[in-house]
This record gives C-alpha cells, sequence and structure tokens, in this order.
C-alpha cells in the first residue's frame, strides 16, 4: 500500500488569556476619570454659583453706598501747642474719608475754614493730654466733629465719615 506516513498530532495547547488583570486595570481607570470628571464639574457648577451670587449681590451694594474717596489735607498743620517747661510744636498730616462726593467738594470748596477750626483745635492742646493714645483719639474725635459741623453747615448734612491722622509728630 502507500507508504505510511507518520505524521504527529500535537495535542491542542489551551491557551489561557489573563485578559482578567487588562480587565480590571481598564475598569479601574475609568472609575479614576468619571470620578475625577465628577469633582471638576462639582467645583465648575460651585464656582459659576457663587460668582452668581457675587454679581447679584454687586448692583444692590454699589446702589446703597459710593465707593469712599479719601481727601488729603495737605499741606501737614504743624502748631504750636501749650507746655509750661518749653515750647512745643505739633505737626500733623490729616485725610478724611466720605461716601459722599458732595461733602468731598464742600470740603475742598471750604479748606481755609477747615484748616483755621483744625489750627485752633490743635493748638489748644497740651503735650500731657497727647502723650498717650487715649488723648490722640480723644483729639481725633473732636477734629472729626469740627470738620462735620463745618460740612454740615454747608451741605446740610454731616457728610465725612472719618478723620485719619496719617502723621504725628510732637517736639
Amino acid at each position: 500500500m502507500a507508504n505510511a506516513e507518520s505524521v504527529e498530532v500535537q495535542a491542542p495547547v489551551a491557551v489561557v488569556k489573563k485578559s482578567g488583570g487588562k480587565r480590571m486595570m481598564l475598569i479601574a481607570g475609568v472609575v479614576v476619570v468619571l470620578v475625577a470628571l465628577g469633582i471638576g464639574g462639582f467645583m465648575f457648577v460651585g464656582q459659576r454659583s457663587a460668582q452668581a451670587k457675587s454679581a447679584a449681590g454687586a448692583p444692590a451694594a454699589a446702589a446703597g453706598a459710593a465707593a469712599a474717596v479719601y481727601l488729603p489735607l495737605d499741606p501737614v498743620f504743624v502748631v504750636n501747642f501749650q507746655d509750661d517747661d518749653a515750647t512745643r510744636y505739633l505737626q500733623v498730616g490729616v485725610t478724611v474719608m466720605s461716601h459722599d462726593p458732595a461733602a468731598i467738594q464742600a470740603m475742598k470748596d471750604n479748606d481755609p475754614v477747615i484748616r483755621n477750626a483744625l489750627v485752633i483745635l490743635f493748638s489748644s492742646q497740651t503735650f500731657a493730654e497727647l502723650s498717650n493714645t487715649a488723648g490722640k483719639q480723644k483729639l481725633q474725635a473732636q477734629a472729626l466733629t469740627a470738620v462735620r459741623k463745618i460740612v454740615a453747615d454747608k451741605i446740610g448734612k454731616p457728610g465725612v465719615d472719618a478723620l485719619y491722622f496719617t502723621s504725628f509728630v510732637m517736639q
């Protein structure tokens, strides 16, 4: 008969795929991406709503109050003041603050009147009164009252919100 060929038949080899590990890594990667997108979306929406709330409140606040305007009373005040032991000098830099443009204009228009009132007030002080913080604060309150009175006489309302000493030198 015919030649018998010997053919070796190999048994099929079982191939085990390790797709389980790759699949788990893929799922973990998708979960991480979804969590990151969720956090980013939450932060974006929160920021937008906070901006919307502040923008809604801003026109109401702007309509209710004007911006603060500071007016320095230049040049600084230099006066001699009372002391039994020696001749003393006081140098004071003064700036006033108001939210009312009419009050600022009234202070500019009446600068000589305001400066006169403050010179008289500053020169009537004693060294002992101004040697501590309480004395300086009292003088600041008196100066604010004097400026408010002058502005109120001109525009019908005090209009001045604060008075600040920007420099204070005693000698």
